[in-house]
């Protein structure tokens, strides 16, 4: 779809038409591609992730965090953690960033079809399942109970705060929001414990449901055996993952697990495919 086929490396230019800080250190970006015939014609699916380039300081990798039911724009979220997210989190309104992509795998929706979706988050992983949440729900009818358990480590420290008040006044929706132990302050209408805990304590049915899976590896650890116990066979399990990657295409080899690289195989895998990783992973 790109005129820049002769250079794989080449971002398209895009405007940053509106951000908003999430946290204290999180950042949200809505970017529009400067080249109409681009903004026309690119295209995604939920779980794919792209390049993002602050020019001068290089480029970093995120997801798409917006659905590709929405057109003309695309989002991303990002932590000022190093000099690329330093140069970008330094930009305005009307500045330019470059795109490339999108590159990766990605969420088989359609197989999701008929089936209850329950969606599991921590702190700043819950901007790769927005994408399918926001799919999903502009999709209502395809699907059958959604339930989402998103927590951080502070009330803070939650993103999307906005979009979390709107989940959970949807009638179709059943939001459960936690914060770790302390992290609750005195107006904090939702849960208090880890993930997994509030997981169990919620108890989806396993039966005809697809568990979507993202958070830090700690959370995912302790959360993949609560799925398990509640009946969730590994098959049903999707999480995505952002390991290491650098050039999103295969060739510096920065992402590889084994004979995995994310970046091309992923970065969505069922749990049975993360457990067959090799063990450093």
């Amino acid at each position: 779809m790109c005129e820049h086929g002769k250079n794989i490396y080449m971002p398209h230019l895009a405007t940053i038409e509106a951000m908003r800080d999430e946290t204290s250190d999180i950042r949200s970006f809505r970017l529009v591609f400067q080249d109409e015939q681009v903004r026309e014609s690119f295209t995604f699916r939920a779980g794919q992730f792209a390049e993002y380039s602050a020019f001068g300081a290089g480029e970093s990798t995120f997801c798409i965090a917006s659905s590709p039911t929405r057109k003309g724009y695309i989002e991303c979220c990002f932590r000022s953690v190093g000099r690329v997210t330093d140069a970008l989190r330094s930009l305005e309104v009307g500045d330019t960033v470059g795109v490339r992509g999108p590159y990766g795998n990605s969420f088989p929706i359609e197989e999701f079809y008929g089936k209850n979706l329950v969606f599991v988050a921590g702190g700043i992983a819950l901007p790769p399942l927005r994408t399918v949440i926001w799919n999903c729900l502009d999709l209502r009818d395809k699907f059958g109970d959604i339930t989402i358990v998103y927590g951080a480590r502070s009330e803070a420290d939650l993103v999307y705060k906005h979009e979390l008040k709107e989940w959970e006044e949807r009638s179709d929706v059943n939001l459960v929001k936690t914060v770790d132990p302390g992290g609750n302050g005195p107006t904090w209408d939702g849960k208090v414990g880890f993930v997994p805990t509030i997981l169990e304590e919620a108890a989806p049915a396993a039966a005809n449901t697809i568990a979507l899976v993202c958070g830090p590896p700690i959370m995912i650890k302790f959360t993949l055996p609560v799925l398990e116990k509640l009946g969730f066979s590994d098959e049903a399990i999707y999480t995505t993952l952002e390991n290491r990657m650098k050039c999103g295409l295969g060739k510096c080899g920065r992402c590889n697990v084994g004979n995995v690289y994310v970046c091309k195989d992923g970065p969505v895998f069922t749990a049975k495919q993360v457990k067959a990783m090799p063990q450093e992973f």
